[in-house]
């Protein structure tokens, strides 16, 4: 155990940052990230938890249904929110299935309260006792701290980010370190930006913490690829894991879920043994990657389009509820092109287990599909992801690609 202690320590002592100055500098922005998260958390529990006191009645009022707000066809399992408006005063109404369906009223009548802070709370009965006043006051406060939750635990990834960099510095370039930095703060800022709302019962400070994770897991795991490095397989286990939680969190891109179940954590595995067996002779960290051949190229690509119609006409007939979504067409669109991203992820499963090139040009694809998902579905977060995979996908193709060329030329 003592040798172990020692190696480690050897290693990490051998891998950090040289630069004594700079390195000095990222102790100091850890140590202001540990303390703006900590005090964050602190902000945001405190207001949370803080009491409704006394509240007022001030008016009643006539609100007006928003239906653009509502999707509910055949969902009889759903609890089903129902949004009123009178300018800029919001209630919402949550009901269930069968009281929705029998919900023909276009207009409620609302009535507000204020608190002795000056929040305002709206209900659809006046008499609203202290446990109903609070409960709302809460859920106002709540969504009113999502920014300092979302800036709380986006620091605490970028402490981790941060520690990673400093910690196997000697491992990465400075591009490499600049770009996985740039894209970890840019995310950070989006989280602040643009708070997620909750949905499926699961409130949106777990939802960007998750966005949060996969973005962080998935730029690590991109990096290692790009460096030709096995234990990006390592590290891709748990982007999986965490990609399976936010779709069962959000209730959508199941053809996604299960090709993450049943073809990506077990291909993970595999590839890092195949990597581990195809090392380079020069550079033990390396693995020796290669190009694919046209006629495999057409059959991968007729796979695709089958798998795309098949898999999206089966998971479009299932009866399944969500709120994330409010249009069930807008919907229907997301499930054709899941599928299709789940196709074209699954070969660029294959090609990465084979040390194919085109592995990259597959991931092309599969981001620009995951994209289009992310822009229709309000995940503004997740667009820095792509962006972070559209540059390193670049760079890891031109990498690999100097690599095979170099190695041809020596073998000839």
């Amino acid at each position: 155990m003592k040798g172990e202690i020692i190696l480690w320590l050897s290693f990490f002592k051998k891998s950090i940052e040289p630069n004594k100055n700079l390195r000095n500098a990222e102790i100091v922005i850890l140590v202001l990230l540990i303390l703006g998260s900590i005090i964050s958390y602190g902000v945001g529990f405190t207001k949370i938890n803080s009491d409704v006191g006394s509240i007022s009645f001030v008016q009643s009022m006539e609100m007006t249904r928003d239906f653009e707000m509502e999707d509910y066809d055949g969902e009889e399992n759903a609890m089903c929110d129902v949004t009123y408006r009178a300018g800029d005063k919001e209630l919402v109404v949550t009901y269930t299935y069968e009281e929705y369906e029998n919900l023909d009223a276009k207009t409620i009548t609302g009535y507000e309260f204020k608190t002795s802070d000056g929040t305002k709370l709206y209900f659809d009965h006046q008499d609203v006792s202290q446990a109903q006043a609070q409960q709302e006051y809460q859920e106002i406060m709540a969504n009113q701290t999502m920014p300092i939750f979302n800036f709380a635990n986006a620091s605490l990834i970028l402490v981790l980010s941060l520690l990673i960099m400093m910690l196997f510095s000697r491992q990465f370039t400075t591009y490499e370190k600049s770009w996985f930095m740039s894209i970890m703060v840019l995310a950070t800022i989006f989280s602040v930006l643009f708070p997620e709302e909750s949905a499926n019962g699961v409130n949106g400070i777990i939802i960007m913490l998750l966005y949060l994770l996969d973005t962080f897991l998935n730029i690590l795991c991109e990096l290692l690829i790009s460096k030709q490095s096995r234990y990006n397989f390592l590290v891709s286990v748990l982007v999986e894991i965490v990609e399976i939680a936010m779709c069962v969190v959000l209730m959508y891109r199941f053809a996604t879920m299960a090709t993450t179940l049943f073809f990506w954590l077990p291909i993970d595995i595999i590839s890092y043994i195949n990597w581990s067996r195809h090392k380079d002779e020069d550079e033990d960290e390396l693995t020796v990657v290669r190009r694919l051949k046209g006629w495999q190229e057409i059959l991968v690509i007729v796979g695709i389009v089958l798998w795309t119609f098949v898999v999206g006409y089966l998971i479009s007939g299932l009866d399944i509820a969500t709120d994330f979504y409010n249009n069930k067409s807008i919907e229907t669109a997301i499930i054709y092109i899941d599928a299709c991203a789940s196709a074209v992820g699954i070969a660029n499963g294959l090609f990465i287990f084979f040390r194919f090139r085109e592995q990259w040009i597959a991931w092309y694809i599969c981001a620009a599909l995951e994209a289009i998902i992310n822009i229709i579905s309000g995940q503004y977060v997740l667009l820095i992801l792509k962006l972070g995979y559209f540059t390193n996908t670049t760079y890891g193709y031109i990498k690999w690609s100097k690599y095979i060329k170099s190695h041809k030329e020596m073998s000839a």
